[in-house]
């Protein structure tokens, strides 16, 4: 069984170092743009720098938001935030009435706050005869009604809204610009396309929040409830960023309530990447502590977990660049506690060991013993830190849940190299004859009694080293 066990760590290990180390490695299959993703180490927003806004839920149409009011709108900003290809975006609710967006890495804050706070109300308005509006424009809806279903009009009503959407893409016009294409519902179809029958070389607007995106006059009847934004007076049609934006509002919904930006805090990189040089370093001294308290009171055991423990860290630190997970202060704190919990696994280990030496036994099968007699301490305890932390995951705080997942990684992965690193390792040493001396185990010669194994040696026979 060592060989077995050995080639596979030796795998692991070898896959952990090219995972951590092997420049622009990417993982297909898991983006659906371009076939891949890049495997790298991801930052939160207090080590990364970024954007924290916090919005409140405005009551409208003498509605409160309810709680899950709130719950609608922080799904719909959290929809509108990864459309925009932000590294692990955090949105959670706050109070009754306020929503936190995290978002790490951001550079251009003005089109995220764009996205992410617009209400996103679409409303397609006919314009009157007699009066010209403009892309841009602002048009008040306040206290407008519905457009009745033929004749002309007078004054500023609504054809329909944007529930009447049913999906929206960016294409390209006839001329090859890029426009921004919607499919409407039965019921707005039917009406556009009676409406537009009935109003050809009439101005129609298509109005977002109060603001007119789009202002075409009406060439033909539009059947069949495939409408067409297109801009004829910009060179390529409507900008990418100004598209995109516009489709992702629309494509995950609008908001059932208003919201009001209350306060927002830029985090400079710089001074994320000080948070991060320092709590690297923090956690440098932990893990070096550990490593010489080891050393000086296990010897040799100490020597063979100490390898173990930076086996540990390469896999974990692989593992976290592969799912990925996002690396915060907390999550930080969460590694090193780990750190703490893989050495606890292994002092068990070793004291059951001394134990069994001192009774008498031969290294071999006292290292065998303390292995099997610390298994039971060593899963009851990782089995009740993974109770806690996966409690903290499921109903903790973002970052709670952060430090939470860190934890039950490092529990699992701890539970492998304590286990069947540690003691593939000591196996193999203990099997050289520089290793069969007392004060490498930190036990007195008289505690220490090494019996070779084999059939040549008779019941009882001792030989000392």
């Amino acid at each position: 069984m060592r060989r077995p066990a050995l080639i596979l760590i030796a795998l692991i290990g070898v896959f952990a170092l090219v995972i951590d180390f092997w420049p622009r490695l990417r993982l297909p299959g898991l983006d659906s743009e371009s076939g891949s993703r890049p495997i790298e180490t991801k930052l939160g927003l207090d080590l990364q720098g970024g954007l924290k806004v916090e919005y409140r839920v405005v009551p409208s149409g003498g509605k409160t938001p309810t709680a899950a009011d709130l719950a609608v709108v922080r799904d719909i900003m959290d929809k509108r935030v990864n459309s925009t290809g932000v590294a692990e975006p955090v949105v959670v609710t706050s109070g009754t009435d306020r929503i936190v967006v995290e978002l790490p890495g951001v550079t251009d804050t003005s089109a995220v706050r764009a996205l992410v706070g617009t209400t996103g109300r679409l409303d397609f308005v006919p314009i009157p005869t007699g009066t010209t509006v403009t892309q841009g424009q602002t048009l008040d809806l306040t206290g407008a009604t519905t457009c009745p279903p033929s004749g002309s009009i007078t004054k500023i009503c609504i054809l329909f809204s944007g529930d009447q959407l049913e999906s929206a893409s960016i294409g390209s016009d006839q001329r090859g610009n890029r426009a921004v294409n919607f499919r409407l519902r039965a019921g707005g179809s039917d009406l556009f396309g009676k409406w537009t029958a009935a109003h050809v070389n009439e101005q129609f607007a298509i109005v977002l929040d109060s603001n007119i995106i789009s202002s075409p006059v009406i060439r033909q009847p539009i059947t069949g409830g495939q409408v067409q934004i297109s801009n004829s007076q910009t060179i390529g049609g409507i900008p990418q960023k100004e598209a995109k934006q516009l489709v992702d509002v629309l494509r995950f919904g609008a908001l059932p309530f208003p919201v009001e930006e209350l306060s927002s805090d830029t985090i400079a990189p710089t001074l994320g990447l000080e948070f991060f040089h320092k709590s690297v370093l923090a956690g440098g001294i932990a893990v070096l502590l550990v490593l010489i308290f080891m050393l000086l009171h296990y010897r040799l055991p100490g020597a063979v977990a100490s390898v173990a423990l930076i086996y540990y860290a390469l896999v974990l630190f692989a593992i976290f660049r592969l799912i990925p997970v996002t690396l915060t202060l907390a999550g930080i704190a969460g590694f090193v506690l780990s750190v703490g919990m893989a050495v606890d696994a292994n002092i068990l280990i070793f004291e059951r060991t001394k134990e069994e030496l001192r009774l008498g036994k031969s290294l071999p099968q006292a290292i065998e013993a303390g292995f099997a007699r610390a298994w039971n301490s060593i899963l009851d305890s990782n089995v009740s830190s993974l109770i806690t932390a996966s409690i903290l995951y499921f109903f903790g705080s973002s970052v709670i849940q952060g430090f939470a997942l860190v934890l039950i990684l490092g529990v699992l992965v701890s539970m492998f190299t304590a286990v069947t690193v540690t003691r593939t390792f000591l196996r193999i040493v203990v099997g050289q004859e520089w290793a069969r001396k007392a004060r490498l185990y930190g036990i007195s010669e008289s505690e220490f009694t090494y019996r070779p194994t084999g059939r040549g040696v008779r019941r009882g026979a001792n030989t000392g080293v």
